[in-house]
């Protein structure tokens, strides 16, 4: 009788569970969409995944639909999952779209409607006590001023005084909800970093806090959507940001490591340390303060001479400087915690950011002046705003492997994954062996890659101007130039040109005004939006530009119907992060141009060349004007990375193919 009695509902239970593909029809169903076998097979991955709790690393290609291929199974896990991704743009699109309508196509199937929050880092809202009690500022600046101004005059007070009166209708205080934005400097005004929040407990308008209320909907939300910036200070501060999770799954994985990599790298520059010190100054005893002033004029005088470049050896001087930084920090913090003046205006508020200064301050010195072999130290030189002291890690791979991979399933997916035909440069990047190789400590993966439902032979070719001087590092390439206009005239404009170089994609963008009717437009002559915008409106028009180009554009359709790229974008010779860690695989047996240039290039490229080909009908060419990628040994690898065009090096071919395709357009009245 007990086994009757317990088998019906054991069977109901089966029958009653939502399947995986009715869950993934009802989802694209609800976004007016086609399900694709790409789609389907991440999707399946995905689930397959975090039921096992293991790691995936997925290739999906542009126009997979690779959104609902993990927001279905994260949704129909049933408890957290975070969802971190690299641009705004795709945050924006899941919380804003996608999440929304596939809450409501899986509601009727999963009896339950899952929540889902944003979640960012504290800077990105609004703080309160900030707007209504005044920022702490340097005497001189008197920013804040500006409120009390009856009609602000300068484009500072403007602004301010529009964070005001946006304050009164946001309801979530996240920069990202102010349209039109304003500028950085205005939004520091009233928003505060981790280090400088009072706490909720501490704060006046705690109850009220934007920061506060984001953090408390994404600990009652099922699917958590950050950014790769807060994954990585969650990961690497060891101090929860982020609620708690079993379940990662990483979009635009491809810029994880670049992320983590900038998250963990400390700066000082003299400005920032005399901030410091004036800040301090208000807390603490002349000698103290004076022993920090002191040492911020000694940095300052080494920063004055110091050439661009990595040191591989901290020079005397410099490490005088950063010692007696360091200490005098130190006992400017000890100070600052020891005494309270209750005559300070608004003290606690002071504290908290002559803290957080100071404390940065003494952080990164300490951390130099220890000398870690893993560390990579080194000078850049700005014309306007000097020179600054960075220090980065050598390798994120082994922080990622310990903090990321451990205690959760992790999905990693991109649409560039596979650099040269495989997964294990992306992988070793992230701490993760060879794929299917089990090491002490080290994570065992599989990959996949669910392919594009596009055809990319059919509709893409892939030019190699194999005639053309191979780049040299100085000099303009009049050669190249011939190239690009001939290029641009076949395709009657329509051309994306991406340079390795902004002053590359200046001197193009100045010989062919003077040589083609098509109007060129220059990334950084106005905002990338409206340069964008103006682009896809105008099929005769082309775009030049650099590094944001090569990865943030899409205008399918007939306004992009050749993609040029000027060179193989190999990293400058003279990084100094990047040349440390080519130099530390070599040192280890291993190619460290393989491992650390060439990969680079390859990311970029693959990411360029998926500017070509955004919907089933497009058509075009991706043209590199750098002969290396069909002769040099490393050019296979690079092309196995891009997408499967039908691969040339023919100039005539091409041309006749860009007018063909120039005249169908044209035919279409596009």
């Amino acid at each position: 009788m007990p086994l009757l009695s317990v088998a019906p509902r054991r069977v109901v239970t089966a029958m009653t569970k939502p399947s995986l593909p009715d869950l993934l029809h009802a989802a694209v169903s609800a976004v007016g969409g086609t399900e694709r076998p790409g789609q389907v097979a991440m999707a399946e991955a995905v689930a397959e995944a975090i039921d096992d709790n293991s790691h995936r690393l997925i290739q999906a290609g542009t126009g997979t639909g690779k959104s609902l291929g993990y927001l279905v199974p994260a949704l129909a896990h049933g408890e957290r999952v975070v969802v971190a991704t690299a641009t705004l743009a795709l945050q924006r699109q899941l919380v804003e779209r996608d999440l929304p309508r596939t809450v409501e196509a899986l509601h009727p199937q999963l009896r339950r409607r899952p929540q889902f929050a944003m979640l960012k880092g504290r800077s990105n809202y609004l703080c309160l006590h900030r707007l209504h009690e005044g920022a702490p500022q340097d005497e001189e600046e008197g920013l804040f001023d500006q409120f009390e101004a009856a009609t602000p005059t300068s484009k500072l007070g403007k602004d301010l005084i529009r964070l005001r009166d946006w304050a009164d209708e946001t309801e979530t205080g996240d920069r990202d909800d102010l349209t039109p934005g304003v500028s950085d400097k205005a939004w520091g005004q009233i928003s505060v970093s981790s280090r400088e929040c009072l706490g909720a407990t501490k704060c006046a308008y705690g109850a009220e806090c934007f920061a506060e209320a984001a953090r408390e909907r994404a600990k009652l939300a099922d699917v958590v959507v950050t950014n790769h910036a807060l994954l990585a200070i969650d990961a690497i501060e060891g101090a929860p940001v982020l609620p708690q999770h079993e379940v990662l799954i990483v979009d635009e994985a491809h810029e994880l490591v670049s992320r983590v990599t900038g998250v963990a790298t400390g700066e000082l520059t003299p400005g920032q340390v005399n901030r410091a010190v004036k800040r301090a100054a208000k807390l603490v005893d002349e000698k103290t303060a004076d022993s920090l002033q002191t040492a911020s004029e000694s940095f300052e005088r080494v920063m004055e001479l110091a050439l661009p470049g990595r040191l591989e050896e901290i020079p005397e001087d410099l490490g005088y400087a950063l010692m007696a930084l360091r200490d005098a920090a130190r006992n400017v913090i000890s100070a600052i915690g020891a005494t309270r003046d209750k005559s300070v205006h608004d003290e606690d508020a002071v504290r908290k950011q002559a803290l957080a200064a100071v404390e940065s301050i003494h952080g990164v010195a300490e951390r130099i002046t220890n000398g870690s072999e893993y560390d990579v130290v080194w000078y850049e030189r700005h014309d306007r705003f000097g020179a600054t002291l960075r220090v980065a890690p050598l390798s994120v791979s082994g922080l990622l492997r310990e903090k990321l991979f451990e205690d959760r399933s992790v999905v990693l997916t991109s649409a560039t994954l596979k650099l040269g035909g495989d997964f294990n440069g992306v992988a070793a990047s992230l701490g993760l062996s060879a794929e299917g190789v089990e090491g002490e400590g080290v994570p065992v993966w599989r990959g996949l890659d669910v392919g594009s439902p596009f055809d990319y032979p059919k509709q893409g070719i892939l030019y190699v101007a194999k005639h053309l001087a191979t780049p040299g590092r100085e000099g303009t390439r009049g050669d190249m130039m011939d190239e690009l206009a001939e290029l641009i005239e076949a395709a009657g404009g329509r051309t994306l040109g991406l340079f390795s170089s902004m002053r590359g994609a200046k001197a193009a963008a100045e010989e062919l005004r003077g040589r083609l009717d098509n109007p060129i437009l220059l990334q950084g002559e106005e905002t990338l939006g409206e340069l964008i915008k103006t682009f896809a409106a105008d099929p005769k028009t082309c775009l030049f530009g650099t590094l944001s180009l090569w990865q943030g554009v899409d205008v399918p359709g007939p306004s992009c119907q050749l993609v040029i790229m000027d060179r193989i974008p190999f990293p400058r010779p003279d990084d100094p992060l990047m040349s440390a860690r080519q130099k530390s695989v070599e040192e280890h047996g291993g190619n460290g141009f393989m491992a650390v240039a060439a990969t680079h290039a390859a990311l970029l490229m693959a990411q360029g060349a998926g500017r070509l080909v955004r919907a089933s009908g497009d058509r075009g060419v991706v043209a590199v004007l750098d002969p290396r990628l069909a002769t040099a040994r490393y050019g296979s690898f690079l092309r196995a990375t891009l997408p499967d065009f039908w691969y040339t090096t023919d100039r005539n071919q091409v041309r006749r193919s860009l007018a063909a395709i120039d005249a169908t357009a044209k035919a279409d009245g596009k």
